[in-house]
C-alpha cells in the first residue's frame, strides 16, 4: 500500500477525479442557480458558482484582449479572465499540465483510453501520413479564433461585446449547449466518445484548440521530461507507455508541445533515467515537485483573483432575474 501511495500516477489519478467532482458540482449547483430564475422563483435559490467561467475560454480570450489593450477587466465574467491567465502561466511554468492533472475532458478521454485497452487488450494508432495532418485540425481551430478575436475584432467591439447582454449570459448558454444538445452535436461527441474508445485522447490529440494554444505556451517552460543517456538502458518503455505517443527514448530533453506533463514516462522508467526538471538541476528533482508546483499556481491565481475582486460576477439578482427568462431570444 506504502508504495502505491508513492507513485504519482495514484496522486494524478486522484487530482484529475478530484477536480472532476468539483466541476461536476459546479455544474450542477450552477444549473441550480439557473433554474431558480426559469421557474420564477419556484425552486430554491442558490449563489452562482463563478468557476462555471472556466466553461469560457473563447469569451477569455476576448476580455484578455481588453485588459490588455484598455486595462479594464470585465467585470460581468472576471473569473474567466482570471482562470485563462492562470492556465496559460501554468503552462508557461510547469508544461502542458492543465491537461492531464485538470481539464475535465482530458479526464473522461483518459477513462475511455483505458477502458478501450482493457476490452481490446490494446490501444490503436493511426497511421503517422494521416495523423500529422489531423494533428493539425486543433492549431487550426485555434488560429481561427486568434484570427477573429485577438487580430481582427477591434477594441470598440469587443467593449460593446463584453457589455451586452449575450456576453452576460453566455454562461447560460453554455448550459443550454450542454444540456439542449442539438443532433450535430451529438454525433460530434459521440464519435470522438467511441473513437477515443480505441485512439488515445483522440479530442485531445486532434480536435481541441485550447490544449493547442496551452501546448505552444507550454514549449517555453523551463521545464522538460529530461534523459540521462548515461544511465538510460534503451528499454523504450518511456516510448511504449507516453499517451501523445512521443519516441521519449531517443530524446535528451522533450520540446514537443503534445507532451502534456503525465510524467507516466517518469514513472515507468525502471532506470529512473526520466525526470520532469530544468537544465539547471544537477540532480533529478523529487517526483513530488513538479505536482505541487501546477497545484500551486492553479490555487495562487484563483486566490489573486479573489482577493483583487476579479472573481465574482458584478451582475445582480434583478439582472438575472430580468435576463434570463429571455436568454433564448438574446443574440450578440
Amino acid at each position: 500500500m506504502k508504495k502505491f501511495l508513492s507513485k504519482t500516477s495514484f496522486w494524478r489519478t486522484s487530482v484529475q477525479w478530484g477536480f472532476f467532482s468539483w466541476i461536476l458540482y459546479i455544474g450542477i449547483r450552477f444549473g441550480m442557480f439557473v433554474r431558480h430564475f426559469t421557474s420564477n422563483g419556484v425552486t430554491p435559490f442558490v449563489t452562482r458558482p463563478a468557476g462555471v467561467d472556466g466553461f469560457l475560454p473563447i469569451g477569455g480570450l476576448a476580455s484578455l484582449k481588453l485588459w490588455l489593450f484598455t486595462g479594464t477587466f470585465d467585470d460581468k465574467h472576471p473569473a474567466a479572465l482570471v482562470l485563462l491567465v492562470t492556465f496559460l502561466l501554468m503552462s508557461l511554468i510547469a508544461k502542458k499540465s492543465f491537461c492531464s492533472w485538470l481539464c475535465p475532458v482530458g479526464t473522461l478521454s483518459e477513462a475511455m483510453w483505458k477502458v478501450g485497452k482493457r476490452i481490446f487488450r490494446r490501444n490503436f494508432t493511426i497511421w503517422r501520413w494521416l495523423d500529422i495532418p489531423l494533428r493539425g485540425l486543433k492549431y487550426f481551430l485555434l488560429a481561427f479564433f486568434v484570427k477573429i478575436l485577438l487580430i481582427d475584432m477591434p477594441v470598440f467591439a469587443i467593449v460593446s461585446f463584453v457589455q451586452s447582454p449575450y456576453w452576460a449570459l453566455s454562461d447560460v448558454k453554455m448550459l443550454h449547449f450542454f444540456t439542449n444538445l442539438s443532433a450535430i452535436t451529438m454525433v460530434v461527441v459521440g464519435s470522438s466518445t467511441i473513437l477515443s474508445l480505441f485512439y488515445k485522447n483522440f479530442w485531445c490529440r486532434y480536435l481541441c484548440p485550447y490544449g493547442a494554444l496551452l501546448g505552444l505556451v507550454s514549449m517555453f517552460s523551463p521545464f522538460k521530461i529530461r534523459r540521462n543517456i548515461n544511465t538510460c538502458i534503451d528499454c523504450k518503455l518511456c516510448t511504449q507507455t507516453c499517451p501523445a505517443q512521443l519516441t521519449v527514448h531517443k530524446s535528451s530533453a522533450i520540446y514537443n508541445p503534445e507532451c502534456c506533463a503525465c510524467l507516466s514516462c517518469v514513472e515507468v522508467c525502471p532506470q529512473r533515467s526520466l525526470s520532469m526538471s530544468t537544465i539547471l538541476e544537477r540532480q533529478p528533482l523529487p517526483r513530488w515537485v513538479f505536482p505541487v508546483l501546477l497545484l500551486s499556481i492553479y490555487a495562487t491565481g484563483i486566490i489573486i483573483g479573489m482577493a483583487s475582486g476579479h472573481w465574482d460576477s458584478s451582475m445582480t439578482y434583478a439582472d438575472y432575474q430580468r435576463l434570463i427568462p429571455m436568454v433564448n431570444q438574446l443574440s450578440q
